[in-house]
């Protein structure tokens, strides 16, 4: 079913930054006329009476190619014409007798009805080109990016490295401090946008790819820095444009999640996160807390990685090989040591610790979360919290906490009709809320009785 692919298809698949060039005949599309036979009767077998442009936006591929199949399937007595206006392309077709028993045929073996596929030949080269053409991350870029989440200058150096050189991130440290937050940031600092395909065609199967949620359409800024080329020919359909991607698995991960999933409904294969994730970052977010071991995971991506392949199956049990080039960014509350052996890790490249804030900076957040959250700000109690509650209970000063101090003091001032208000009292009624386990020492312990038992 499979066509060999047409050296102008492999060829002219466009540099990062750019679309492959749109196909002016069935060969270029390194596609079966057979595989376009069957994707335009079922379009044509679901929607009805069907006009030639709206396949073109259904099946995305060009009225050339359209008119070339169509032709064929006139010829074959597949398909008839329904009616025929006064221009070229105001011509809709509909499926014969014979055509409709076909397309059944082929509906019931494989109900995918999408954009045609492009080969696995043209994707692995895109991705390739891709992987050679990413751009440089400077210093000024990853400074004005976390100009306000302040990171030590230390850890922002390490970063910093570590994205230059692409290399495997473990951002580790106690649960709250951020890195979690700081892993999607890093994918902000991946420049320039991919071409991405909507599915491809492996045998005669499909594997959707494009996936809407994380494959996110071009600022105008990424726009913008696209180098012009007046020359160049349409864009082949088939792909899309997209920022370079960031997929975040999470403790829900499990080792069938890595493989290809069957979709009856759309009868096509879903892709693993590490097939989206191609030409961006991959997140793995609490590591040690997976339905898999997290030795066996890092040695899965890692390996891939170094590869530069992932195998993937189909159910029949036909094994393929895809491009793998991304970056991995590894998130943890465990300690690395007590979480993988030595050898695991020496396979990431950096071990990055991201601890408490210092009381400058933590300070700093909470009056900003104050502005953000439309909170009354009070100096004489941000003291509070810091020199009795967090002094006093030894709870460290993690990022995470202004935040969902402030909001519950906006709950609470919310249930009751009141303006938010950052207050001792206000402050002490969030703690409680927060911490119903946590002994604070005799300070913070004295206050927070007086205020139960207000509340009581």
């Amino acid at each position: 079913m499979l066509a060999v692919e047409s050296p102008s298809s492999a060829h002219d698949a466009g540099s990062a930054g750019e679309l492959p060039a749109q196909p002016k005949s069935v060969r270029d599309t390194g596609l079966s006329q057979q595989l376009i036979v069957e994707l335009i009767a079922k379009a044509i077998f679901v929607g009805g009476k069907t006009h030639l442009p709206v396949l073109t936006t259904r099946l995305h591929l060009s009225i050339n190619v359209l008119r070339e199949v169509l032709e064929f399937m006139l010829a074959e007595h597949v398909v008839e014409v329904a009616w025929r206006g006064e221009s070229d392309i105001d011509v809709q077709y509909q499926l014969t007798a014979a055509g409709r028993l076909r397309a059944s045929a082929w509906m019931d073996r494989c109900p995918y009805v999408g954009p045609a596929p492009v080969t696995l030949d043209a994707y692995r080269a895109v991705v390739e080109r891709q992987a050679a053409q990413v751009p440089q991350l400077c210093a000024d870029e990853l400074a004005a990016e976390f100009a306000d989440d302040f990171l030590s200058p230390a850890v922002q150096r390490m970063l910093g490295a570590a994205m230059y050189a692409g290399r495997t991130v473990l951002l580790h440290g106690p649960s709250g401090s951020g890195k979690s937050v700081l892993a999607r940031r890093l994918g902000s600092l991946q420049q320039g946008v991919i071409a991405v395909p909507h599915a491809l065609v492996v045998g005669q199967e499909i594997v959707q790819v494009y996936d809407a949620l994380l494959h996110r359409a071009p600022t105008p800024q990424h726009l913008r820095a696209l180098r012009p080329s007046p020359e160049r020919r349409s864009s082949d359909p088939r792909w899309v444009l997209c920022q370079r991607p960031v997929v975040a698995l999470d403790a829900d991960l499990s080792a069938d999640m890595l493989e290809l999933q069957p979709d009856s409904h759309s009868g096509s294969y879903r892709s693993p996160p590490q097939l989206k994730a191609n030409n961006g970052l991959l997140i793995v977010d609490d590591l040690g807390r997976q339905r898999m071991p997290a030795a066996d995971l890092l040695n899965r991506f890692s390996q891939a990685r170094e590869l530069e392949r992932s195998q993937l199956a189909l159910a029949g049990g036909y094994h393929f090989s895809v491009p793998c080039h991304m970056q991995l960014v590894f998130a943890t509350s465990l300690s690395p040591e007590a979480l993988l052996d030595a050898s695991a890790l020496r396979r990431i490249g950096y071990k990055i610790p991201v601890g408490p804030l210092d009381g400058a900076s933590y300070r700093t957040l909470f009056r900003q979360q104050c502005v953000t959250m439309g909170v009354v700000f009070d100096e004489a109690a941000l003291r509070h919290l810091i020199d009795v509650l967090h002094a006093g209970s030894g709870l460290p000063l993690l990022a995470c906490y202004p935040r969902e101090i402030i909001g519950r003091i906006s709950d609470f001032a919310g249930f009751l009709g009141e303006p938010a208000r950052l207050g001792v009292a206000a402050l002490e009624q969030a703690w409680i809320s927060m911490f119903a386990t946590c002994e604070p020492a005799a300070a913070a312990g004295d206050a927070i009785d007086q205020l139960q038992r207000r509340i009581a």
